[in-house]
This record gives structure tokens, C-alpha cells and sequence, in this order.
């Protein structure tokens, strides 16, 4: 089969497509013919770093090819023996985790993996951000606990979970401020942001104003900050949480209702019911995803310069042919 392999550590280009051997399920596994994949800047931080060869060398890849990759949508086309929950031709919308693999053409998951059926009215280029991108917008967003007229402010705004943190906030009835960068405002404005920043030109922190919730999806804010902005009862989400932060925001909120989540794995049905919210209101079109663009597999280099140069806005899928 064909895929994208990580070679070693360093620019987009150290991303080759190869051809590797087509990976054969186990008794609990299935087959799946990827469909749509995608790139995020987490890939892009993996592949500048030796994360994809630790994760080899503690048995997390199987062995051969190391291929990046985290969010698919495709088709199962073969089961294991023992598998139950999956047929032959059910499509399927799924998170390989710190497998990762999902930069090719065929994948091998556990019929217990992060897997949900895929509508037939959701398009593969729609479905492939929602294991990551989706699904933990839709934790997080829950977590805040947003009541009508709660303030909440998104720091990242307009990258893969922020897009859809913007539109859950708003469901919930929030009113939202979206931060990003200058190119990326009209975006967020026309996804539902009632206020918007540019961190190039302005600190948040400095604006006087206080939230009931705030979701770092990056983490580039100081925690302690952040705490000052937050409400009596408010609440602090980090996707990408550092332990510092963590520590530093859980000192700061001893005695109070402040509270601080960062990002957790969830049991397999709890995403579950994370993708079935997320993808009624997107049946019901009060939530989209926000497609940047779309890529044919063998140009990951280039989805990945792009993510790189910080102009992504929304997603940016990989079509596999």
C-alpha cells in the first residue's frame, strides 16, 4: 500500500511516500480503507521531534514503516475472526491515538478503538477533524459548564478545535471572544464570535474584562493570567496542557470554585456520546467544519508548510485516492 512515512526529524520534506505492506487484522481487529486523513499542527510538532521513534521503541508502533497520522474516515474492508461490533463495508470515522498510522492508504485498529459509525449524509472531507478537532471541542465546551450569557474566551480560535469550540460556545449560548491572528478574524466573526482579538496587536489578559470560562487550545497564555480573567466560579481549559501550567493554575485556585481541566483520555463510550452530539448539530447545521483546504495524500509536504507558516484557518484535510 501507500503512505506517508516519517523518516526522521526535520522540515516537511522528511515525510516520503512509500510503498509499505498492507497490514492484515488480528481476531479483534478490522481493516479500514482510509478515505480522508488530516493535518494539524500536533502532526507537525510530532514530526520536528523523535516522538514518532519513542513511541516504536515502547511497542505503541508496530514495527516496520513509521507513519504519523491520528484522524481517519474510510471503509472497513476485512474483520477479524472475533470481531463483533463491525461488518465488511460499514464507513467508520475513528482516532488511531498514539498508534498514529493514519497517513495511508489502509489501517489496522482494535474493534474497541475510538470508532464510531460515519452518516451517510457526512461528507469524508467533514468527518475526518472530528475524532480530535470535534470531538474534544465538544468535551471541553461541556466541561465549561456555559450557561446563557456566560463569557467565554478562546484562545486559538481558528485552528482545528478552536473552529468548533467557537460554534459549541455559541450553542450553549455563550457570548465568545475569539483570539487568533489578523488573516483569521473574518473567520471567526463569521462562525459566531461576538468579540474578536489579534494577539500580534493586543493581550488579551491586559482587556479588563473577566470570563466564565477560558479554553486555551494552545497554550501560550501564562496560567496565572489567565486565573486573574476568570469569574468567581469560572473555569480553565487546557487542551494542550504543560505540567507546569497545571500545577501553577490548580495552586492558584486552592480555597476557591475556580476550577482547572486539562485534557484527559476519556472511556470509548464517552466518546461516543462526544461524536453523536457533535454530529446532531451538525445534521441539524448549527455546527460545521471549517475546511482550510484539502490536499491529495502524496502533498502532505506541502499541507504541512502550510501549517507551519501559521495561516491555517480551520482544517486541513488529507484526501487519500
Amino acid at each position: 500500500m501507500k503512505a506517508i512515512v516519517w523518516t526522521k526529524a526535520g522540515p516537511p520534506d522528511v515525510l516520503q511516500l512509500q510503498d509499505v505492506a498492507k497490514p492484515t487484522p488480528k481476531n479483534h481487529e478490522v481493516l479500514i480503507r482510509i478515505r480522508a486523513t488530516t493535518a494539524t499542527a500536533a502532526d507537525c510538532k510530532m514530526r520536528v521531534s523523535n516522538t514518532p521513534r519513542l513511541f516504536k521503541m515502547l511497542g505503541l508502533i508496530k514495527s516496520g514503516a513509521i507513519i504519523i497520522g491520528q484522524e481517519l474516515v474510510g471503509e472497513i474492508e476485512a474483520v477479524g475472526q472475533k470481531v463483533t461490533r463491525y461488518k465488511v463495508g460499514d464507513a467508520v470515522i475513528a482516532w488511531s491515538g498514539l498508534r498514529l498510522g493514519t497517513y495511508a492508504e489502509f489501517i489496522c485498529l482494535p474493534e474497541g478503538a475510538v470508532m464510531v459509525l460515519k452518516p451517510s449524509w457526512l461528507s469524508y472531507e467533514d468527518a475526518a477533524p472530528l475524532p480530535v478537532g470535534g470531538v474534544d471541542a465538544t468535551y471541553f465546551m461541556q466541561q465549561a459548564n456555559i450557561q446563557p450569557g456566560h463569557k467565554v474566551l478562546i484562545n486559538g480560535a481558528c485552528g482545528t478545535m478552536g473552529t468548533y469550540a467557537v460554534q459549541l460556545a455559541k450553542h450553549f449560548g455563550a457570548e465568545v471572544t475569539g483570539v487568533d491572528s489578523a488573516p483569521k478574524l473574518d473567520v471567526l466573526r463569521a462562525i459566531g464570535a461576538d468579540h474578536v482579538v489579534d494577539y500580534e496587536r493586543e493581550d488579551f489578559t491586559l482587556r479588563g474584562e473577566t470570563y466564565n470560562a477560558i479554553f486555551d487550545v494552545i497554550g501560550t497564555t501564562s496560567s496565572q493570567h489567565c486565573m486573574n480573567l476568570l469569574a468567581p466560579d469560572g473555569r480553565y481549559l487546557l487542551a494542550n496542557p504543560q505540567r507546569s501550567q497545571v500545577a501553577n493554575a490548580r495552586w492558584m485556585a486552592r480555597g476557591s470554585r475556580k476550577q482547572v481541566i486539562p485534557w484527559k483520555l476519556r472511556s470509548t463510550s464517552a466518546y461516543a456520546d462526544d461524536f453523536a452530539f457533535i454530529m446532531g448539530l451538525m445534521q441539524a447545521g448549527q455546527v460545521k467544519s471549517i475546511i482550510d483546504r484539502v490536499y491529495p495524500l502524496e502533498q502532505v509536504a506541502e499541507a504541512h508548510r502550510h501549517i507551519d507558516s501559521g495561516l491555517k484557518q480551520g482544517q486541513v484535510v488529507l484526501r487519500v485516492e
